[in-house]
């Protein structure tokens, strides 16, 4: 048995602080280990469903696409002028056809992400127009940071799905989802977003990634090798750019998230109820119409409903509303038996404890909802105004220890440890020095990437600098390192050539 002495103990701690990391945990597939909570008894959300129902068939949804409003004339709809009335059989029979579990196959094998009710997968924040760090503050979104933002998002394997960080305002419009996608093929391996703006744009994005993944056209459609998120207008509009990005995913058999962003008090009623019915009203009519375009199409449940604040009328994220309209949210998804899409994200304007409330009340709300989708899970500032560097390295840190809580945990004999560690210590002696902490010490603990764990004395010593200026290290400790290509040379070739080619024929304006 072992009763060292206090020296001896503090050399056995040095010992432990100054070993190597040897921790393997995969963050690549997860599932959600949290019990689920309701906001709202059964009867209530069962009443929501209904209503919203009612609120299709009565009240309707403004399509401006005419062609999505001759699928959903096809299928069954009333239509007076740019009004679809959408009986509440069409939803039925979309629901029946709409597929409960998803497939997403990435670059690699290994980073195949499937999606239904009880997985999780992570995104960072997205949609942003302008990037933010301390080395450069806050500036317009160029294609410098999306490139940056799509090295940090794949480095860490907690963020199965890349997103669309920020709009790299540099690049032409007409040129910009050339762009946008070559990064990701050449940055990535992850499962890629593409832009649904125009069917030309679209239909340049699926041979792009064809040729970058090296599939023919009959192997991309029967597989889902990308996503895209389409966001309906609230209250009750669904605008042209949208809509027809719900029917080429469809009829490509790729993903489509629908997502409604319902801000209560504002562009949705000022109650949890009010704002949810509304956004699941229109969430049917959009699943509705990719199952008319395409029966047993992928897509995807979603919802990013937050409040106002009343005194300002700037969106609020990370309040309790948010959180309970997170777990409204979910009794909705679990009624209709779709995986579904939420969101946590923070208004505050830089990288500060209010940052840190935020996002986290709101990335609870998700997870205790059920939400198979998380993004704007890091790095998101200002309402979405802003994505910064340095909140990405901070967020992932309590997103890598929620990864670690999905694993669980074991109580066998060896984890008890009663010979090698209990019964091998005596009274007031140390578990430093145990057999088991020695076979153990470099693994059992999760490795912070950005927390400093040192005393106050030894965190003086090192200069007092507090997590954001600690996470500039981290992000650009990454970005220094070299740049690796994920696409084979030859497929890079001639996905070059391609764009070349389409840039030389004038490329593809985004439609509206």
């Amino acid at each position: 048995m072992s009763n060292a002495p206090a020296r001896s103990r503090r050399r056995g701690r040095a010992r432990i602080q100054d070993a190597p990391a040897t921790r393997d945990v995969n963050y690549r597939q997860l599932r959600n280990p949290f019990p689920i909570m309701n906001v709202f008894s059964d009867d209530e959300a069962a009443n929501m469903h209904v209503t919203a129902l009612e609120l299709l068939e009565t009240l309707g949804m403004k399509v401006l696409l005419p062609e999505a409003r001759k699928l959903f004339a096809a299928g069954g709809a009333r239509i007076e002028d740019e009004m679809v009335y959408i009986g509440r059989d069409m939803v039925d029979a979309a629901l029946e056809t709409a597929p409960k579990s998803i497939h997403c196959r990435a670059g690699a094998p290994d980073r195949d992400v499937l999606l239904e009710l009880g997985t999780l997968a992570f995104q960072p924040g997205a949609g942003a127009p302008h990037a933010t760090d301390l080395r450069r503050g806050r500036r317009p979104g160029s294609a410098s940071d999306f490139k940056d933002y799509t090295r940090l998002g794949h480095h860490f394997d907690v963020f199965q799905m890349m997103s669309p960080s920020v709009e790299p305002q540099d690049v032409e419009t007409h040129l910009r989802h050339y762009f946008t996608l070559r990064t990701q093929a050449v940055l990535t391996d992850k499962f890629p977003f593409l832009f649904a703006r125009g069917t030309p744009q679209t239909l340049d994005n699926f041979e792009m990634l064809r040729i970058a993944r090296g599939v023919s056209e009959e192997q991309f459609r029967a597989g889902i090798f990308a996503y895209t998120i389409i966001n309906t207008n609230s209250p009750r509009t669904l605008d042209i750019p949208m809509a027809q990005g719900l029917i080429d995913f469809a009829r490509y058999g790729q993903l489509s998230i629908v997502t409604p962003f319902t801000l209560m008090g504002a562009m949705a009623p000022i109650t949890v109820a009010g704002a949810i019915t509304l956004s699941h009203a229109e969430c049917l009519a959009a699943i509705t119409l990719t199952q008319l375009a395409n029966p047993g199409a992928p897509v995807c449940y979603g919802t990013f409903t937050s409040n106002v604040d009343m005194k300002s009328g700037a969106p609020a994220f990370g309040t309790p509303t948010h959180f309970q309209a997170s777990l409204a949210a979910g009794q909705m998804a679990r009624m209709i038996g779709l995986p579904w899409r939420s969101a946590a994200g923070s208004a505050s304007n830089l990288n500060d404890v209010q940052a840190a409330n935020e996002n986290q009340l709101g990335l609870w709300g998700c997870l205790l909802g059920g939400a198979t989708v998380i993004i704007h899970s890091a790095g998101w500032l200002e309402g979405g105004l802003s994505v910064s560097y340095e909140k990405i390295i901070t967020d992932v840190e309590v997103l890598n220890m929620v990864a670690e809580l999905c694993a669980g945990n074991k109580a066998g004999a060896d984890e008890i440890g009663l010979a090698n560690a209990l019964a091998h210590v005596a009274p007031s002696g140390h578990f430093f020095a145990a057999p088991q902490t020695m076979e153990r010490y470099t693994s059992e603990f999760y490795q912070p990437v950005v927390h400093d764990y040192a005393n106050f004395g030894k965190w003086t010593e090192r200069g007092a600098r507090d997590a954001s200026t600690r996470a500039t290290d981290v992000w650009e400790a990454i970005l220094d390192a070299p740049e690796v290509s994920m696409t084979a040379p030859d497929r890079l070739a001639a996905l070059d050539d391609f764009i070349q080619r389409r840039t030389a024929e004038g490329g593809a304006p985004p439609e509206s």
